[in-house]
């Protein structure tokens, strides 16, 4: 039976940096604990040159969308008839578009959904008959793990990125039951809530306007690299939740101490929402802009 590891959103961000982590990864005597790593991400021209930049023979680049069912379903069946135990599944595909909820296309508030939330209950759903044994056979540290990619968003409402915060509220939620589920089969799940990370992600969410995080972001900004070396730490070590950053954990502290009436006023001073036009949101629907955001690790 072979032991793999999966990761979406591989082909860049967050995904590209635990991809190059796990490679990495050895287990006793310096064996690898992996005999095929698939990283999965929509973009397949840069799917391959991450992973031939990578260079390891054990990677398998899965051209997929996962929002589509058919794409899924071709995963799926791969697990099934391939005589495979999944070690560890990394969910860093996602996507999020800035701007008041009016002023953005049906399409892109139904991608982010589906891809935020959706697409990660399915594939979690998808890889657990490949990692639960009906009599466990390692202990929680040495089990199989599931790393989701929440936000600190997730936290609280978020005026302006309103779709984003919600669907990784949403994660933060599923990830917190499906590891206290999961615990008798010894399958670690840790959730990961990060603030702004340096990827391409504020680009792909402002459709270009923004290359960079502005005003007190700018400040906060997390390297990705390093936000995959401490995830794949606190997964090793069977923790539920890794919160990154001092002024994410504070955020988290605040959340849970502050009226959310409160912090929505302290939101709208720190980060206003920004309105492009006047225009009522039917003209957005009749000509939508075009999704540009790529299946992205946030």
């Amino acid at each position: 039976m072979k032991n793999i590891a999966i990761i979406t959103g591989a082909s860049s961000g967050i995904g590209k940096a635990f991809l190059k982590l796990i490679v990495q990864e050895r287990g006793v005597y310096n064996s690898v604990p992996f005999d095929e790593i698939w990283a999965v991400a929509r973009n397949s021209e840069r799917l391959l040159e991450v992973t031939s930049s990578i260079g390891d023979e054990r990677i398998v680049p899965v051209t997929a969308d996962l929002t589509e069912a058919q794409d899924l379903n071709e995963i799926s069946l791969s697990l099934e008839q391939g005589n495979i135990r999944v070690g560890l599944l990394v969910n860093c595909a996602g996507a999020g578009f800035k701007g008041p909820v009016s002023e953005l296309t049906v399409d892109k508030v139904e991608s982010e959904l589906e891809l935020n939330c959706v697409a990660l209950g399915k594939l979690t759903r998808i890889c657990l008959p490949c990692m639960i044994d009906s009599e466990p056979l390692y202990s929680l540290k040495d089990g199989p793990r599931i790393i989701n990619i929440a936000s600190s968003a997730g936290f609280l409402p978020q005026p302006g990125f309103a779709g984003y915060a919600a669907s990784k509220a949403y994660v933060i939620s599923f990830s917190r039951a499906l590891a206290y589920e999961l615990s008798r089969f010894n399958i670690a799940v840790t959730t990961i809530c990060p603030g702004p990370v340096n990827t391409d992600f504020q680009n792909r969410a402002t459709d270009g306007r923004e290359a960079e995080f502005t005003g007190f972001r700018k400040y906060v900004v997390a390297d990705a690299d390093k936000l995959a070396e401490a995830g794949l730490k606190a997964s090793r070590s069977g923790r539920k939740m890794l919160v990154y950053g001092f002024s994410q954990k504070l955020l988290h502290v605040a959340s849970k101490i502050l009226p959310v009436g409160l912090i929505l006023k302290i939101e709208s001073l720190l980060m206003p929402v920004e309105y492009r036009s006047e225009a009522g949101p039917e003209s957005d629907i009749v000509s939508p802009l075009p999704i540009t955001s790529e299946e992205e690790s946030v």
